[in-house]
């Protein structure tokens, strides 16, 4: 059986590229089902793209 390269997935998730979501900050790791979508992929779940208006939200309060 053939021995794959240092750096190819064999098992390993470690070697998966990674990003945080951008609601939660929870770490988010490749899938093969967001492969060809992986840059637009920003939401962890469908709870947080629920969510994503709380969080982008700005601080509308002022300290005059």
């Amino acid at each position: 059986m053939p021995r794959k390269r240092d750096g190819e997935f064999a098992g390993n998730k470690s070697y998966l590229p990674s990003k945080p979501c951008a609601v939660c900050g929870r770490t988010m790791t490749w899938r093969r089902a967001w492969a060809k979508t992986w840059d637009e992929v920003r939401y962890c779940s469908e709870r947080c793209r629920r969510n994503k208006r709380a969080a982008a939200a700005p601080d509308t309060s002022r300290d005059d």
